[in-house]
Protein backbone atom coordinates (compact mmCIF):
# COMPACT_ATOMS: atom_id res chain seq x y z
CA UNK A 1 0.00 0.00 0.00
CA UNK A 2 1.80 3.21 -1.30
CA UNK A 3 0.91 6.59 0.92
CA UNK A 4 2.41 9.89 0.54
CA UNK A 5 3.78 11.11 3.69
CA UNK A 6 1.35 12.19 6.50
CA UNK A 7 0.06 15.65 6.48
CA UNK A 8 0.94 17.98 9.82
CA UNK A 9 -2.49 18.83 10.52
CA UNK A 10 -5.69 16.94 8.99
CA UNK A 11 -6.00 17.72 5.61
CA UNK A 12 -3.43 17.43 3.05
CA UNK A 13 -1.05 20.10 2.75
CA UNK A 14 -1.71 20.84 -1.08
CA UNK A 15 -5.64 20.78 -0.77
CA UNK A 16 -5.84 22.86 2.82
CA UNK A 17 -6.97 26.09 1.19
CA UNK A 18 -8.63 24.74 -1.50
CA UNK A 19 -10.69 22.28 1.04
CA UNK A 20 -12.00 25.88 2.52
CA UNK A 21 -14.18 26.41 -0.44
CA UNK A 22 -15.05 23.30 -1.62
CA UNK A 23 -18.54 22.14 -0.89
CA UNK A 24 -19.67 19.45 1.42
CA UNK A 25 -21.41 18.35 -1.33
CA UNK A 26 -22.83 18.08 -4.81
CA UNK A 27 -26.29 16.29 -5.16
CA UNK A 28 -29.27 15.93 -3.80
CA UNK A 29 -32.59 15.07 -4.39
CA UNK A 30 -33.39 19.29 -5.26
CA UNK A 31 -29.79 20.09 -6.85
CA UNK A 32 -29.98 17.18 -9.29
CA UNK A 33 -31.68 19.22 -11.77
CA UNK A 34 -28.80 22.27 -11.28
CA UNK A 35 -26.32 19.96 -11.44
CA UNK A 36 -27.21 18.37 -14.57
CA UNK A 37 -27.85 21.72 -15.82
CA UNK A 38 -24.62 22.53 -15.16
CA UNK A 39 -22.29 19.42 -15.72
CA UNK A 40 -21.19 20.73 -19.77
CA UNK A 41 -18.91 22.87 -17.17
CA UNK A 42 -17.64 20.33 -14.85
CA UNK A 43 -14.86 19.80 -18.17
CA UNK A 44 -13.21 23.17 -17.26
CA UNK A 45 -12.01 21.96 -13.99
CA UNK A 46 -9.86 19.22 -15.76
CA UNK A 47 -8.46 21.56 -18.27
CA UNK A 48 -9.08 23.74 -21.02
CA UNK A 49 -12.24 22.00 -22.63
CA UNK A 50 -12.63 19.95 -25.46
CA UNK A 51 -9.26 18.67 -26.68
CA UNK A 52 -9.05 18.82 -30.91
CA UNK A 53 -9.41 15.63 -32.26
CA UNK A 54 -11.96 14.30 -30.02
CA UNK A 55 -14.74 12.13 -32.23
CA UNK A 56 -18.05 11.96 -31.04
CA UNK A 57 -19.90 8.63 -31.96
CA UNK A 58 -23.09 6.87 -31.32
CA UNK A 59 -23.20 3.37 -30.85
CA UNK A 60 -26.35 1.05 -31.96
CA UNK A 61 -26.99 0.45 -28.81
CA UNK A 62 -27.54 4.09 -28.33
CA UNK A 63 -24.04 4.45 -25.57
CA UNK A 64 -22.43 7.17 -26.67
CA UNK A 65 -18.81 7.04 -26.74
CA UNK A 66 -16.00 10.12 -26.96
CA UNK A 67 -13.26 8.67 -28.75
CA UNK A 68 -9.28 10.07 -28.20
CA UNK A 69 -6.64 8.20 -30.56
CA UNK A 70 -2.95 8.58 -30.35
CA UNK A 71 -1.54 10.75 -32.76
CA UNK A 72 0.18 8.21 -34.29
CA UNK A 73 -2.43 6.28 -35.11
CA UNK A 74 -4.69 9.59 -36.24
CA UNK A 75 -1.67 10.28 -38.70
CA UNK A 76 -2.31 6.55 -39.73
CA UNK A 77 -0.23 4.16 -38.10
CA UNK A 78 -1.01 0.51 -39.12
CA UNK A 79 -0.33 -0.87 -35.60
CA UNK A 80 -3.51 -1.42 -32.77
CA UNK A 81 -2.72 0.23 -29.79
CA UNK A 82 -3.74 -0.71 -26.39
CA UNK A 83 -6.87 1.15 -25.34
CA UNK A 84 -8.83 2.10 -22.09
CA UNK A 85 -12.40 2.16 -21.46
CA UNK A 86 -12.97 5.19 -19.37
CA UNK A 87 -16.40 5.49 -17.04
CA UNK A 88 -16.97 9.25 -16.10
CA UNK A 89 -18.28 9.67 -11.89
CA UNK A 90 -21.79 11.46 -10.93
CA UNK A 91 -22.98 9.24 -8.41
CA UNK A 92 -24.81 7.37 -10.85
CA UNK A 93 -27.04 10.68 -11.59
CA UNK A 94 -24.87 13.14 -12.68
CA UNK A 95 -21.92 13.80 -15.18
CA UNK A 96 -20.97 13.32 -18.69
CA UNK A 97 -18.12 12.06 -20.71
CA UNK A 98 -17.82 15.61 -22.04
CA UNK A 99 -16.01 16.32 -18.71
CA UNK A 100 -13.56 13.99 -18.40
CA UNK A 101 -11.83 14.94 -22.01
CA UNK A 102 -8.92 16.79 -20.85
CA UNK A 103 -8.07 13.82 -18.73
CA UNK A 104 -8.60 11.13 -21.34
CA UNK A 105 -6.58 12.84 -23.87
CA UNK A 106 -3.93 13.47 -21.32
CA UNK A 107 -4.17 9.41 -20.98
CA UNK A 108 -3.71 9.28 -24.95
CA UNK A 109 -0.86 11.35 -25.21
CA UNK A 110 1.08 10.23 -22.61
CA UNK A 111 0.64 6.59 -23.05
CA UNK A 112 0.07 6.31 -26.90
CA UNK A 113 -3.28 4.46 -26.66
CA UNK A 114 -6.64 4.69 -27.72
CA UNK A 115 -9.33 5.96 -25.02
CA UNK A 116 -13.03 5.72 -25.38
CA UNK A 117 -15.08 7.26 -22.91
CA UNK A 118 -18.68 6.48 -22.53
CA UNK A 119 -21.86 8.52 -22.01
CA UNK A 120 -24.03 6.69 -20.28
CA UNK A 121 -27.50 6.71 -18.94
CA UNK A 122 -28.37 8.20 -15.97
CA UNK A 123 -30.18 7.38 -12.84
CA UNK A 124 -33.13 7.21 -11.67
CA UNK A 125 -34.60 7.18 -15.24
CA UNK A 126 -32.35 4.72 -16.24
CA UNK A 127 -31.44 2.46 -13.53
CA UNK A 128 -29.80 -0.90 -13.03
CA UNK A 129 -28.82 -2.50 -15.40
CA UNK A 130 -28.83 0.43 -17.93
CA UNK A 131 -25.78 2.16 -17.16
CA UNK A 132 -23.96 -0.46 -16.98
CA UNK A 133 -25.07 -2.47 -20.34
CA UNK A 134 -24.45 0.84 -21.57
CA UNK A 135 -20.13 0.35 -20.70
CA UNK A 136 -20.67 -2.85 -21.75
CA UNK A 137 -21.33 -1.98 -25.45
CA UNK A 138 -19.14 0.71 -25.35
CA UNK A 139 -16.31 -2.38 -24.01
CA UNK A 140 -17.41 -4.67 -27.12
CA UNK A 141 -16.89 -1.79 -29.86
CA UNK A 142 -13.67 -0.75 -28.40
CA UNK A 143 -11.98 -3.94 -28.78
CA UNK A 144 -13.87 -4.75 -31.81
CA UNK A 145 -12.05 -1.30 -33.43
CA UNK A 146 -9.04 -2.63 -35.94
CA UNK A 147 -6.70 0.42 -34.73
CA UNK A 148 -7.07 -1.41 -31.10
CA UNK A 149 -5.23 -4.19 -29.69
CA UNK A 150 -8.07 -6.61 -28.17
CA UNK A 151 -5.63 -8.55 -25.72
CA UNK A 152 -5.14 -4.85 -24.36
CA UNK A 153 -7.58 -2.86 -23.12
CA UNK A 154 -8.17 -2.11 -19.38
CA UNK A 155 -11.00 -0.31 -17.96
CA UNK A 156 -11.62 2.58 -15.73
CA UNK A 157 -13.27 5.47 -13.87
CA UNK A 158 -13.98 7.76 -11.07
CA UNK A 159 -16.48 7.51 -7.92
CA UNK A 160 -19.24 5.90 -10.05
CA UNK A 161 -17.47 5.59 -12.97
CA UNK A 162 -15.19 3.40 -10.97
CA UNK A 163 -17.93 1.53 -9.56
CA UNK A 164 -19.69 0.83 -12.94
CA UNK A 165 -15.98 -0.44 -13.79
CA UNK A 166 -15.68 -2.77 -11.05
CA UNK A 167 -19.27 -4.06 -12.13
CA UNK A 168 -18.13 -4.12 -15.73
CA UNK A 169 -15.40 -6.17 -14.77
CA UNK A 170 -17.71 -8.92 -13.32
CA UNK A 171 -19.67 -8.96 -16.12
CA UNK A 172 -17.52 -9.15 -18.28
CA UNK A 173 -16.12 -12.02 -16.44
CA UNK A 174 -19.09 -13.63 -16.19
CA UNK A 175 -20.04 -13.49 -19.84
CA UNK A 176 -16.55 -14.14 -20.81
CA UNK A 177 -17.00 -17.60 -19.01
CA UNK A 178 -18.67 -19.11 -22.45
CA UNK A 179 -15.74 -18.02 -24.61
CA UNK A 180 -17.22 -14.73 -25.83
CA UNK A 181 -16.96 -11.31 -24.76
CA UNK A 182 -13.98 -9.11 -23.88
CA UNK A 183 -11.54 -10.15 -20.76
CA UNK A 184 -10.33 -6.72 -20.06
CA UNK A 185 -7.05 -6.72 -18.91
CA UNK A 186 -7.03 -4.25 -16.20
CA UNK A 187 -9.00 -1.97 -13.66
CA UNK A 188 -8.15 1.74 -12.85
CA UNK A 189 -10.70 2.03 -10.11
CA UNK A 190 -10.41 5.72 -9.13
CA UNK A 191 -11.84 6.31 -5.28
CA UNK A 192 -14.86 3.78 -6.59
CA UNK A 193 -18.29 3.74 -5.54
CA UNK A 194 -18.93 0.07 -4.70
CA UNK A 195 -21.05 -0.02 -1.94
CA UNK A 196 -24.59 1.18 -1.00
CA UNK A 197 -24.25 -0.02 3.00
CA UNK A 198 -21.79 2.99 3.06
CA UNK A 199 -24.67 5.36 2.97
CA UNK A 200 -25.26 4.75 6.84
CA UNK A 201 -22.00 5.98 7.72
CA UNK A 202 -21.87 8.88 10.35
CA UNK A 203 -21.29 11.58 8.44
CA UNK A 204 -17.65 13.52 9.03
CA UNK A 205 -16.85 17.36 8.53
CA UNK A 206 -13.92 16.36 6.41
CA UNK A 207 -16.29 15.09 3.74
CA UNK A 208 -15.87 17.60 0.78
CA UNK A 209 -17.77 16.74 -3.00
CA UNK A 210 -20.24 13.35 -1.74
CA UNK A 211 -21.21 12.70 1.91
CA UNK A 212 -23.97 9.73 3.23
CA UNK A 213 -26.91 11.69 2.31
CA UNK A 214 -26.19 12.25 -1.45
CA UNK A 215 -24.66 8.51 -1.42
CA UNK A 216 -27.73 7.43 -0.09
CA UNK A 217 -29.88 9.44 -3.01
CA UNK A 218 -27.23 8.56 -5.42
CA UNK A 219 -27.66 4.62 -4.92
CA UNK A 220 -31.49 4.60 -4.33
CA UNK A 221 -31.66 6.02 -7.55
CA UNK A 222 -29.44 3.62 -9.49
CA UNK A 223 -30.74 0.47 -7.77
CA UNK A 224 -34.50 1.19 -8.68
CA UNK A 225 -35.93 -2.30 -7.95
CA UNK A 226 -32.57 -4.31 -8.60
CA UNK A 227 -30.98 -6.66 -5.69
CA UNK A 228 -28.35 -5.00 -4.15
CA UNK A 229 -26.35 -8.70 -4.25
CA UNK A 230 -25.90 -8.34 -7.65
CA UNK A 231 -25.96 -4.98 -8.74
CA UNK A 232 -23.53 -3.60 -5.57
CA UNK A 233 -19.90 -4.72 -6.82
CA UNK A 234 -19.02 -4.83 -2.73
CA UNK A 235 -21.51 -7.11 -2.37
CA UNK A 236 -20.65 -9.58 -4.92
CA UNK A 237 -19.55 -12.91 -3.17
CA UNK A 238 -17.18 -14.29 -5.51
CA UNK A 239 -14.69 -11.70 -7.06
CA UNK A 240 -12.30 -14.35 -8.49
CA UNK A 241 -10.99 -14.37 -12.06
CA UNK A 242 -11.09 -10.49 -11.91
CA UNK A 243 -8.54 -8.57 -13.54
CA UNK A 244 -5.78 -7.02 -11.65
CA UNK A 245 -6.74 -3.99 -10.19
CA UNK A 246 -5.25 -0.26 -8.69
CA UNK A 247 -7.39 1.25 -6.04
CA UNK A 248 -6.54 5.29 -5.57
CA UNK A 249 -8.80 6.83 -2.70
CA UNK A 250 -8.23 10.19 0.06
CA UNK A 251 -8.97 9.35 3.68
CA UNK A 252 -11.11 12.06 3.70
CA UNK A 253 -13.08 9.73 1.22
CA UNK A 254 -16.36 8.56 2.01
CA UNK A 255 -15.19 5.58 0.02
CA UNK A 256 -12.14 4.65 1.67
CA UNK A 257 -13.20 2.18 3.99
CA UNK A 258 -15.10 0.69 1.38
CA UNK A 259 -12.30 0.71 -0.76
CA UNK A 260 -9.55 -1.02 1.54
CA UNK A 261 -12.09 -3.74 2.26
CA UNK A 262 -12.85 -4.18 -1.40
CA UNK A 263 -8.90 -4.31 -2.42
CA UNK A 264 -8.58 -6.57 0.42
CA UNK A 265 -11.34 -9.05 -0.92
CA UNK A 266 -9.43 -8.76 -4.33
CA UNK A 267 -6.34 -9.64 -3.23
CA UNK A 268 -7.59 -12.79 -0.60
CA UNK A 269 -9.89 -13.83 -3.94
CA UNK A 270 -6.32 -14.55 -6.02
CA UNK A 271 -6.20 -10.77 -7.51
CA UNK A 272 -3.66 -8.75 -7.28
CA UNK A 273 -4.53 -5.06 -6.62
CA UNK A 274 -2.53 -1.68 -6.07
CA UNK A 275 -3.67 0.49 -3.65
CA UNK A 276 -2.44 3.63 -3.17
CA UNK A 277 -3.42 5.85 -0.21
CA UNK A 278 -3.44 9.71 -0.59
CA UNK A 279 -3.26 11.05 3.35
CA UNK A 280 -5.87 14.03 4.00
CA UNK A 281 -7.40 14.34 0.35
CA UNK A 282 -11.66 14.62 0.09
CA UNK A 283 -13.53 12.88 -2.83
CA UNK A 284 -12.78 14.06 -5.88
CA UNK A 285 -10.20 15.94 -5.37
CA UNK A 286 -8.14 15.75 -8.44
CA UNK A 287 -11.16 16.94 -10.27
CA UNK A 288 -11.60 19.79 -8.25
CA UNK A 289 -8.11 21.20 -8.12
CA UNK A 290 -6.51 19.16 -11.11
CA UNK A 291 -3.29 21.80 -11.52
CA UNK A 292 -2.29 21.42 -7.54
CA UNK A 293 1.01 19.26 -6.98
CA UNK A 294 -1.08 16.12 -5.35
CA UNK A 295 -3.09 15.63 -8.28
CA UNK A 296 -0.81 15.71 -10.99
CA UNK A 297 1.02 12.80 -8.51
CA UNK A 298 -2.43 10.91 -8.45
CA UNK A 299 -2.92 11.13 -12.24
CA UNK A 300 1.37 10.09 -12.88
CA UNK A 301 0.64 7.20 -10.80
CA UNK A 302 -2.94 6.03 -12.48
CA UNK A 303 -0.65 6.45 -15.92
CA UNK A 304 2.19 4.21 -14.84
CA UNK A 305 0.15 1.75 -13.59
CA UNK A 306 -1.70 1.69 -16.97
CA UNK A 307 1.59 1.44 -19.09
CA UNK A 308 2.84 -1.63 -17.34
CA UNK A 309 -0.69 -3.26 -17.19
CA UNK A 310 -0.82 -2.58 -21.07
CA UNK A 311 3.06 -3.13 -22.44
CA UNK A 312 3.22 -5.96 -25.19
CA UNK A 313 3.01 -9.30 -23.12
CA UNK A 314 6.94 -11.20 -23.96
Amino acid sequence: MDTEPVPTNDVHPDLRRVARITPRTLVTPRTLPLMRALSPLMGRLRGTGAPDGVEVITLGSGAGVRLFRPVHVAGGATEPTPALLWIHGGGYVIGTAQQDDALCRGFSSRLGITVASVDYRLAPQHPYPAPLEDCYSALTWLAGLPTVDRERVAIGGASAGGGLAAALALLARDRGSSGQGVTPVFQLLVYPMLDDRSSTTANNPNYRLWNPRSNRFGWTAYLGDADPQVAVPARRDDLSGLPPAWIGVGTHDLFHDEDLAYAERLISAGVPCQVEVVPGAFHGFDMWASKLPVSRRFFDSQCEVLRAALAPVG
